[in-house]
């Protein structure tokens, strides 16, 4: 294997990537995504539970920076526009990883049982949002309401940003947010 290089999960998170793009994710096996790495599949298992957890891995975080900015949000807001504000936190969080993202979304698009997991991802996400919610007196409908339409505000301006469009994140989230708003008026 050679001399030690850090940040070991990084390496096998390109090299899957790299391995489910050249050859499609079925593919691809851990023995040859640690051998990519230049690591041994021993220290594959200490960091991913299978190989579909490459590329869900973060989801804990994500989740936790959401409930974070909606737990911190000001009392005087609607619940739509504290969901807008943790989305926002989130995708200044990703701003830096567009390329990442686009080659994760590859190879998300391209397996239906990694479709079906980025579905039920989402989803646990917009229950976390919508507990958040809870916990500040939002009863439901409201808070389910909120949540879904955050997670599915998001997953637009997703798409636009890992697609052609130029802007950052963060302006494709507020702008979604105003079509959304938009929508609902009737406008």
């Amino acid at each position: 294997m050679g001399r030690w290089e850090p940040n070991a999960r990084g390496r096998l998170e390109r090299a899957a990537l790299d391995l489910y793009l050249e050859r499609g994710f079925e593919q691809t096996t851990v023995a040859e995504i640690a051998g990519r790495a230049g690591l041994t599949e021993r220290t594959f298992f200490r960091y991913f539970t299978d190989k579909r957890e490459v590329l869900f891995w973060g989801s804990g975080a994500l989740q936790e920076h959401l409930v974070d900015a909606v737990a911190g949000a000001p009392d005087s807001l609607a619940p739509i526009d504290v969901i807008a504000g943790a989305v926002e936190v989130v995708g200044e969080l990703m701003q830096e990883r567009r390329e990442g993202a686009r080659r994760r979304q590859a190879v998300i698009v391209a397996n239906a049982e990694l479709r079906e997991r980025e579905l039920i991802k989402l989803a646990n996400l917009s229950a976390a949002l919508a507990g958040a919610l809870r916990e500040r007196g939002v009863d439901d409908p409201a808070a389910s309401l909120a949540a879904e339409a955050g997670i599915a505000v998001f997953k637009i301006a997703f798409q636009r940003w890992i697609g052609d469009d130029d802007r950052d994140l963060t302006s494709l989230i507020r702008e979604s947010f105003g079509d959304l708003k938009a929508v609902t008026a009737g406008v």
